[in-house]
């Protein structure tokens, strides 16, 4: 079985490696025998029975009966047509079976419900199965299952099934017994459950090329067992919410306040969050406020507010929005607070609260021929060859920050890297983040006054192109693009977007203008660049838009909002 290295320790001892999916029939296998190893090595000492029973267990089969597992477990659901389960590299299916049954890793003869039986067999196969107990054998197959709902409502083996009907089924089916472990294993080694394990095979095709990042043998996203069974209770809770469970039932099964954790906290508070907005919808609103106070979540506190407003609370409310802007959670907390005040206190009969001035943005109006695109019609208006413009929204400054700041974002701190098939690291969004990495962005951003930053953002470039970032959409960047930028932004400017870009990354890396127009002959002193947000007829900035704007027009920065108007439109009124 063929592999290659995909990550590399301190020691450039390779720790995993990731299998030729074109040339080893049996890639999966080693992928995940790899992760296997990878979890085994790295929480030996947090691993609980099953999981530890599971790891030994896997290790003995024989091949064939290791990879009709693993095929089993990468495929959707838990339950399998035996002959559906026919691959050329594993050989006689049976075969390979055997050990799995014997092992328990396998039911052979599980209880199936009708639904179940639904989603394994086709609809011919069925009308065949219940001919005795359909009037309608021509319905669809949704309209036959309502039909004998009422009927059976038991689950029953595959034996019972054909007892029941009379008539035999067309294949064996089998139950797979690991798919809870198997989660776990998956959760310990991303560190969530969001990746599959299809992300090697990724990797290994070049579709998706990852930095490589040093990784220890520590490198893990859990420290304690109950980390790991907190993270399982709060997706649990979150998914049987989803699936319509009582909310009552979600809420006791939740976990308390996780003080110790602030990333498990985080998981938690949008759990409570997604309820809280439910019972909003359902108008219970003392619910509502009561679990938008114990959320976290960065829109907790406004909601909440809006929420006593509806009930009348408008002192407490007036409190929290005073709270808000005094100390927000972000610049669209305080937007949103100041947004609601001047309502509190008409209802509270008090003097409107003075508004902070807002500096304007310069303004253009245009009237063009309709287009599929607004922004590329104002595009091709503007542009000359004196003055290139170019659709770049939020893909440019990011960009230029990701690449500056690569050796930033990417360095190997505890709890940032656990696997190699990370795009960015795993704390990108949390509060920690900068402050984590502070020495780093100081020494890469201390490049814009040392007068190195275009060298390092072109050293970047040559040598990261195509590798993930969170910051660098590559499709979007092009040479012509990036050669005018760094001869035409200040860096004095950058030093702000990529500041504020630190201040609250899942907030202001989007809302920026559309478009940007060089001037890569303007003389000395005047501005060698504008950026232009894009209006088409009936649209308005959105509050992050307005956000950016004023932040560049608070610091002298060339941006324009461009309102356009269709012509023909213009011709009938």
């Amino acid at each position: 079985m063929n592999s290659t290295p995909a990550c590399v320790a301190s020691t450039d001892v390779p720790l995993l490696s990731v299998a030729d999916s074109l040339n080893d029939p049996l890639y999966y296998l080693v992928n995940f025998d790899n992760v296997v190893t990878w979890v085994s090595e790295r929480y030996d000492d947090l691993l609980d029975d099953a999981e530890r029973d599971f790891i030994t267990c896997f290790k003995r089969l024989p091949v064939s009966s290791k990879a009709l597992l693993v095929r089993m477990i990468m495929r959707k659901g838990e339950h399998f047509r035996l002959d559906r389960l026919a691959y050329e590299e594993i050989g006689k299916t049976s075969t390979a079976l055997t050990p799995l049954i014997e092992q328990g890793l396998v039911d052979a003869r599980p209880c199936l419900t009708l639904e179940q039986l639904f989603d394994l067999f086709t609809r011919d196969e069925l009308v065949g199965m219940f001919s005795d107990h359909l009037s309608r054998p021509r319905d669809r197959k949704a309209l036959l299952k309502e039909t004998l709902i009422p009927i059976f409502d038991q689950a029953l083996t595959l034996d019972a099934w054909c007892s029941v009907t009379g008539q035999p089924m067309t294949s064996r089916v089998v139950r797979l017994t690991t798919m809870t472990v198997c989660e776990r294993l998956r959760l310990m080694f991303f560190g969530n459950l969001r990746q599959q394990f299809s992300e090697f095979v990724l990797a290994d095709q070049g579709i998706y090329r990852f930095e490589v990042v040093p990784f220890t043998r520590d490198s893990r996203p859990f420290q304690s067992r109950a980390d790991i069974e907190r993270y399982w209770q709060i997706h649990d809770c979150r998914a049987r919410f989803e699936a319509g469970h009582d909310i009552d039932e979600v809420l006791a099964a939740l976990p308390s306040c996780l003080e110790g954790s602030l990333w498990l906290e985080a998981r938690r508070g949008r759990v409570l969050y997604a309820i809280a907005r439910y019972c909003e919808r359902q108008g219970e609103l003392a619910r509502a406020s009561e679990l938008y106070a114990q959320s976290r979540h960065g829109e907790a506190r406004i909601r909440r507010i809006r929420v006593l407003e509806r009930l009348d609370e408008f002192e407490q409310a007036l409190t929290l929005c005073r709270d808000a802007q005094q100390v927000p959670t972000s610049e669209a907390e305080r937007q949103q607070a100041a947004r609601i005040q001047p309502r509190l206190h008409r209802a509270l009969d008090m003097e409107k609260p003075l508004l902070e001035a807002q500096t304007a943005a310069r303004r253009c109006d245009v009237i063009l021929p309709r287009s599929p695109s607004v922004e590329r019609a104002v595009r091709e208006h503007l542009e000359t060859s004196e003055a290139p413009v170019f659709y770049v929204e939020n893909t440019l400054i990011n960009a230029l920050f990701g690449l500056l700041c690569w050796e930033a974002i990417f360095a190997p701190l505890p709890g940032a890297f656990f696997h190699p098939f990370q795009s960015g690291p795993a704390d990108l969004m949390r509060p920690e983040f900068y402050p984590q990495r502070e020495s780093y962005f100081t020494h890469c951003l201390a490049r814009l006054e040392a007068g190195t930053w275009q060298q390092a953002i072109r050293q970047r470039y040559r040598e990261k192109q195509g590798i993930q970032s969170p910051f660098v959409h590559w499709g979007a960047l092009n040479e012509e693009l990036l050669t005018l930028a760094l001869e035409c932004l200040p860096p004095a400017h950058l030093r702000y977007w990529f500041e504020r870009l630190l201040t609250d990354i899942r907030a202001n890396r989007s809302g920026m203008p559309d478009l940007i127009r060089f001037y890569p002959n303007a003389p000395e002193g005047s501005p060698r660049y504008e950026m232009i947000e894009v209006k088409g007829p009936g649209d308005r900035l959105q509050d992050n838009q307005k956000r950016w704007i004023a932040f560049c027009a608070q610091h002298d920065m060339p941006v324009t909002v461009c309102h356009v108007r269709w012509s023909d439109d213009e011709g009938t009124t």
